[in-house]
Formats: C-alpha cells, structure tokens, sequence
C-alpha cells in the first residue's frame, strides 16, 4: 500500500511512517524543514504554508491513503500567528481532503481535545463541540471541512497530548519539561487540569492499523487508558528519571482559560481495532532524555543517560 504522510518530523507524524513501514508499506514522508530519520521511506521538503504546494505531490505519487498530521500543535503558536495557522491548520486539511477524494484515496486526518470545553468529560465522538480557544476553533472547521470535502474517503481522529520521543527532541511532554529545566525554571504544572495522555508510538500503530482497515472512516476518538494530572504526569516522568518533585511547581488552571478535564470515551473504536490504549507507566518506559539534554541530567544525577532509541539499531 502507498501511502503519504506529511508532517513526518513532528512527533505524530514521524511515529506514523515510522508503523507504517514496519508493516511493509511504500512510505512517503512529507516534510516542512529539519529531514526526519525514517530509513526506507522515500522524503520530500514541502513548503505547507501553500495549501496547493501538496497539489503536485500527492498528484503524482497517487497514494491509497494520506495521513495527515502536519499542523501548527501550539495553541501559543496559533494565537501569535492567526493568518498562518488558518491556512495550515484549516486551508491545507481542506484541499487534501479534495485531492483525496479527487483520487479516490483515504484521508486520515488528526485533530484534537480541545475542540472540547472541559465541563462534560468524558467526551463521546458523538457529543457537541464547544472549543474555548484559537487553535480549538480552527481544528474544529478543519474537521468539518476533511469530512465535507472527503466524503466517505475521510477519517478524523481527535488525539490527547502526546508522549514519548520526538525527532527533533523538544516537541513532546517529558522533551519539554526537560528543555525547561536545563534553563534553569521551575515549571508549574496545573493539579486540576485532567488529561488522558497518549503515546505518539501507540497512535502510529492505530493509524498504521486505520490505513489497512477501509471499513473504519468517519469520526474517532484515541488515547491512553490513563486519566491523570498535568501536575502528576510531570511528577511520574521526574521519578522515572530519578529525578526530585521539587523541580516542578503545583498550580492550578482556574481563571487561565484552559479546559479542565478533556478525557475521552474511546468506544466505538477502541472495539474494532487491535491496538489497545496504553497506560502511562507504559509509555514512560518509551522516553528517554533529550539528546541536548544529556549534560545537564548526567551532572544533576549522576547517572548516564540512555540513549534516545527512535528507531531499531540506531543511538543517538
């Protein structure tokens, strides 16, 4: 099966050609700067601030099923840079979804919680939007237009934040916290914000597994099988690593704006796949430290970083 995923040196996207080519698929990385490590798949430098600049790629490659996990992931990014961030996070899924259905490929397109509040966890596939911010407005129109534009061909999947390790080494939640603490902060991380974290590993094995399964398309909800607080998530990854609670600050997110609680109900499709969730002491089994991260927590601990694994046989 040929299939194209693009954002694949972010961390979504970069798991999935990564489980896609394990599973013995023609692999199309599509890719906005900084080359990802995915040996076998076939790479290409796209500039994704164009909507049409994927027109004669995906034109000419063809494929059976796009992925689609570029996007601006930041809601800071999003609020700084409104104009951009409606022509990639809403423009660009629009037009794959017509291409997609132009050729009569699939479209798996990766959205978010925050098209949610906060107030009615834990949200069905089925329950109403209501996003309180930028970035969760904009992946709701994005949503709206994969499935118009897509017709039956598309797929959405609202995804929770992401672990595990990113190929750039500073996009996910233990990459982050790590980046910060080598500049010296004290992070606050919210007691009261509830979330459902899930593996970036985890989610390439499912939208590895959607790519071969036709049958599923329409709207769909993943992530871990583990609620827990922003506050406890960092909490674990600081013990994991042998590393002190005191390094992190307790706080909560009343009066910031931020949805409180974005759990997910994971049926229908959690029954029809064979992937399962996984918990978060799984998925901390899956990070290690920060290449650029390695001086500062070998000095602080005394002991010598792993290394960062991101695909077989390869130390970085």
């Amino acid at each position: 099966m040929k299939i194209v995923v693009t954002g694949a040196s972010g961390l979504a996207g970069y798991h999935a050609a990564r489980a896609c080519l394990a599973r013995g698929h023609e692999v199309h990385a599509l890719y906005h700067a900084n080359e990802p490590l995915l040996p076998g798949a076939k790479l290409q430098q796209v500039d994704l601030s164009k909507p049409d600049a994927l027109d004669a790629p995906v034109l000419s490659l063809f494929p059976d099923v796009i992925i689609h996990a570029a996007a601006i992931s930041s809601p800071a990014d999003v609020d700084a840079n409104p104009e951009l961030a409606e022509k990639l996070n809403v423009a660009l899924p629009r037009r794959l979804a017509q291409l997609a259905h132009h050729l009569g490929a699939r479209l798996v397109h990766l959205s978010t919680d925050m098209v949610f509040d906060g107030h009615d966890a834990p949200y069905r596939s089925t329950d109403l939007p209501n996003p309180s911010g930028l970035y969760g407005q904009l992946k709701l129109l994005a949503e709206r237009e994969v499935l118009e534009h897509g017709v039956d061909e598309a797929t959405v999947m609202r995804i929770t934040i992401l672990t595990g390790d990113s190929p750039s080494g500073a996009r996910s939640v233990h990459e982050k916290l790590f980046h910060a603490l080598v500049r010296g902060e004290r992070p606050k991380f919210f007691t009261d914000e509830i979330r459902q974290p899930l593996s970036a590993m985890n989610l390439g094995e499912v939208l590895a597994e959607l790519c071969e399964r036709p049958n599923l398309h329409g709207l769909f909800h993943w992530a871990g099988n583990e609620t827990i607080s922003r506050y406890d998530m960092a909490a674990k990854i600081l013990k994991h690593f042998g590393l002190s609670e005191d390094l992190i600050e307790a706080a909560t997110c009343e009066g910031t704006g931020r949805p409180s609680d974005l759990r997910f109900e994971l049926l229908p499709l959690v029954a029809k796949i064979n992937t399962a969730p996984l918990s978060f002491d799984n998925q901390l089994q899956h990070m290690t430290v920060p290449a650029a991260c390695r001086p500062w927590y070998e000095q602080a601990t005394g002991q010598k970083a792993a290394p960062v694994r991101l695909r077989k046989g390869i130390d970085f």
